[in-house]
């Protein structure tokens, strides 16, 4: 069993089986996506990013009978989904415990404001991605999955696997971004609008 498992080690064949029919593909979706939880918790500053991460698989595998009939799509957005629901919970609580007088406030109000615009970006970002095809949401999601070294071989293997060259793969993700960045904004619009 990989490394740090669920803690519902008789649903785990159940999840494998769900990110792969392929016993081996789904170990090695299981690490990688593990791996990328920890890095979106880390990013988001969470104190605590191994622990959300098994927290985030634990939630997900208590629903795993129903998702396995219901859900449609790549089942890393929907763990993502869950993520970001513990990151929102985490700040919460986070804000709820920690008594004001041990609180040192901003100095300069832009950095709230930074904090608020970043959160609202966030938001619009899931909402964007939902309104892509499952096919393009998961190319792109995967295109920006590695960083350094191992991007450069991961968005080879995209081009291979589609059958086009790395150029028209970088053609083909830059459009991607550009309608996402476009809804972003407009989402964003929006939220001022009605803020």
């Amino acid at each position: 069993m990989p490394q740090s498992s669920p803690s519902h080690p008789e649903r785990f064949n159940d999840l494998l089986s769900w990110l792969d029919e392929n016993r081996e593909t789904a170990g090695a979706s299981y690490l990688e996506l593990r791996r990328g939880l920890v890095k979106i918790f880390t990013w988001n500053q969470c104190a605590d990013p191994e622990g959300l991460t098994d927290v985030t698989f634990d939630r997900v595998i208590k629903k795993l009978p129903g998702l396995k009939e219901s859900y449609e799509g790549n089942p890393r957005l929907y763990f993502y989904a869950v993520a970001n629901n513990l990151i929102k919970e985490q700040r919460k609580a986070a804000r709820s415990q920690v008594p004001l007088d041990s609180l040192d406030f901003p100095t300069d109000a832009s950095l709230t404001d930074e904090q608020e615009t970043q959160e609202m970006r966030s938001d619009c970002l899931e909402k964007c991605l939902q309104t892509l095809s499952a096919d393009k949401r998961e190319m792109i999601l995967s295109y920006y999955s590695r960083e350094k070294s191992e991007k450069f071989t991961h968005r080879a293997e995209i081009a291979r696997r589609q059958g086009v060259s790395i150029a028209t793969l970088r053609v083909r993700m830059l459009r991607i971004r550009t309608s996402l960045e476009e809804c972003i904004e407009s989402c964003l619009d929006k939220q001022v609008k009605n803020g």
